[in-house]
């Protein structure tokens, strides 16, 4: 038995190396405060990562590694998704449902438009210069005309929407349902959704990102699962096995490396070798929740929020097991990135 697990640690150290990617942790930034996360995004020729926390969205300066501000009055704040040419971001604030349009260079809420119930992720079309911002619970995406800071269209999805990812140059956006176990295809033009896709053997789909190059989407799948799709059919044609818990999914175009973070406490981090081949090359240990990613395609390091937990009260006879709590002012952003290959 551990003449074969040796074995199998040696493949997987050469594969890493084959690849020449071979991630580890590289920092940890602080962030403090009170409070629990959800979707973080990086603007990465600004430098800046943009965290939801709460009531608030925390801005990171890049360069500097540090807390740099903060935007306010966004309550129950799931996202952020900027529009650069603009400078102006669009939160989707989740209690209110509503959307804040922000200034970037101020930080402050310009004004607030109305969303579907909860709204949660958010993409950006550059090429129409639309954001669509899925509402979880209403079951529906809202589409904004970021330029005149206005509501266009909201379309209905038939489920539950997780995480969306853009193909401007098809001029498509895809979505997770995550209760419907399909990724539904949204035609950028018309407003509408023109295809359904089901993601089978993959259960439960929840990050979602995208290779416009070669058409193929990547869906972390809460069966422990990542799905690779084929945007010309609709076909899943490869899977890779991923830890549990999934949340985000992040591509990189230029390693043509796919990630999925999931809230076990790993990464699972795959090679397109081909467009119909996908390959494990990293099972990367990063913490227990560590669920949500954003990746900076200039660096090619990942960013995952995390935290440390206190063990939750006894629950009361009857009554539902409560959830750990968060521990005050231990919030903080991991940074991992490529190393240098593995040497045997």
């Amino acid at each position: 038995m551990k003449s074969r697990m040796f074995v199998g640690l040696v493949l997987l150290a050469l594969l890493q190396a084959a690849h020449g990617q071979n991630y580890k942790l590289l920092k940890s930034i602080p962030i403090g405060g009170e409070g629990g996360w959800d979707i973080l995004t990086v603007d990465s020729p600004a430098r800046r990562l943009y965290l939801s926390h709460a009531t608030k969205i925390v801005v990171v300066d890049l360069a500097k590694n540090a807390v740099v501000g903060e935007i306010t009055d966004t309550p129950g704040v799931h996202g952020l998704v900027v529009a650069p040419e603009l400078q102006r971001g669009f939160s989707s604030n989740g209690k209110e449902a509503k959307v804040s349009v922000v200034d970037l260079k101020t930080l402050r809420t310009m004004s607030k438009l109305d969303s579907g119930e909860n709204p949660d992720a958010l993409v950006y079309d550059g090429r129409r210069g639309e954001v669509y911002v899925f509402n979880h619970t209403g079951n529906s995406a809202t589409v904004i005309d970021t330029k005149a800071a206005k509501v266009v269209s909201t379309i209905p999805l038939g489920g539950s929407p997780e995480f969306a990812a853009v193909d401007s140059t098809a001029g498509r956006v895809y979505c997770n349902l995550e209760d419907k176990n399909e990724v539904v295809v949204i035609d950028t033009a018309k407003h509408e959704v023109n295809a359904r896709w089901p993601v089978s053997p993959g259960e439960e789909p929840s990050g979602i990102a995208c290779d416009a190059a070669h058409h193929r989407l990547f869906v972390g799948c809460h069966n422990k699962m990542m799905a690779m799709l084929d945007t010309d059919t609709g076909k899943v044609v490869a899977t890779v096995p991923i830890g549990d818990r999934v949340d985000g999914c992040a591509f990189d175009d230029a390693t043509q490396l796919a990630f999925a973070s999931c809230g076990d406490g790993t990464t699972t981090i795959a090679k397109e070798e081909t467009p119909e081949k996908l390959t494990v090359v990293q099972t990367l240990k990063t913490e227990p929740r560590a669920r949500t990613m954003a990746l900076d395609p200039q660096t090619h390091q990942i960013y995952l929020p995390s935290a440390q937990f206190q063990p939750p009260p006894p629950a009361s006879p009857g009554a539902s097991p409560a959830r750990p709590t968060i521990v005050p002012n231990t919030l903080k952003v991991l940074v991992y990135g490529p190393a240098e290959p593995a040497k045997l």
